[in-house]
């Protein structure tokens, strides 16, 4: 049976759940921004067995909507249906899935028979393909010693020069998370979502959900902030911002260091750096840096299934796809000209 969740399921859905955007909090926070949530409980003999978090994102001027289901499990066919269901009635015209799920061959089999039941074809990717997962059940010396030899050394060195990371969650440490925030926006070079998303995240997924906002503090100037997440046993890194200044004291290398120690302390058992580029990167990659930034640590890369479109409707599915081509060619028009 799959029934829609309701207030008295928060605990045992946030066990369920596979990945922070599967959580609660998670829902709540993107409630806050004008956007719609369903939560889905499955179960099996009257015994929840797996949950699934749509969001349901309007299309400007008309009345349809994309839906979408990240870091789920792969739904069976039961759940399809009823997901199908939810979406026909709330006019959308696709659902996106980008599953939490890195058996590839099991995976493909089960998306294979989808595919014959549904019009489940793969889409546009939302979320990275990949990711580094870091086992830190292990001793600090074991992950030392699995590190790289160079990034080992950068720890060190920020150490040496004085560089301090604390945890502080507060209302200021917000506002220099956000400062630093556009400074990497504006060096990167990408976009991102504006400072009133960011703050209902803060304030919903570290202030009351239990995240970190942590800091890297050098002759009294803040030059990174991360904010970090929980969930059952797994840390995750999904924001990070940092200053053009002192970047020779290495502070964003120490700031890994303590946030893997930090997970330990929360008795975490992985620390997944939410998202990397895949075995083959381009090293002219804008994006390269950061990889081999986050290779550094020994973590594993890890694979997931990659993203799937239920289509709901697909008339409708053509043209919106045809928009969002024409969407991201002139966002890559206007990146260049701003150069």
């Amino acid at each position: 049976m799959i029934r829609e969740a309701t207030e008295k399921d928060k605990v045992i859905f946030d066990k369920l759940a596979r990945h922070p955007l599967q959580s609660w909090a998670w829902g709540e926070f993107r409630k806050q921004t004008g956007v719609e949530v369903l939560r889905l409980i499955q179960e099996h003999d009257k015994r929840a067995q797996e949950v699934y978090q749509i969001t349901w994102h309007k299309i400007p001027k008309i009345m349809s909507y994309i839906g979408y289901c990240p870091k789920s499990a792969i739904p069976d066919a039961e759940a399809m249906k009823t997901i199908m269901k939810e979406a026909s009635q709330k006019g959308a015209i696709v659902v996106k899935f980008e599953p939490n799920e890195r058996d590839l061959e099991s995976s493909r089999i089960q998306v294979k028979e989808l595919a014959g039941i549904y019009d489940f074809k793969p889409g546009k990717a939302l979320f990275t393909r990949y990711t580094f997962q870091l086992d830190i059940s292990k001793s600090e010396e074991e992950i030392l010693k699995k590190m790289n030899q160079k990034t080992r050394y950068n720890v060190r060195l920020a150490e040496k020069k004085g560089v301090k990371i604390v945890e502080d969650n507060s209302e200021p440490a917000f506002e220099e998370y956000w400062k630093l925030t556009e400074e990497t926006t504006r060096r990167q070079k990408f976009f991102a979502h504006g400072k009133n998303y960011h703050r209902k995240m803060w304030q919903t997924m570290i202030v009351k959900g239990g995240g970190h906002l942590l800091k890297a503090i050098y002759e009294g100037k803040t030059l990174t902030t991360w904010a970090l997440f929980e969930l059952n046993g797994v840390l995750y890194y999904p924001y990070g911002a940092s200053s053009n200044e002192n970047r020779e004291v290495m502070a964003s290398n120490l700031m890994m260091w303590e946030a893997i120690k930090l997970g330990k302390k929360h008795g975490c058992q992985m620390f997944d750096l939410w998202g990397s580029m895949g075995p083959e990167p381009d090293k002219n990659d804008p994006w390269y840096g950061f990889h081999r930034f986050k290779q550094g640590y020994g973590g594993e890369l890890t694979e997931f299934v990659g993203t799937y479109d239920l289509v709901v409707n697909k008339t409708l599915y053509g043209i919106y796809m045809l928009a969002d081509r024409l969407r991201w060619s002139a966002l890559k028009l206007l990146a260049k000209l701003r150069k």
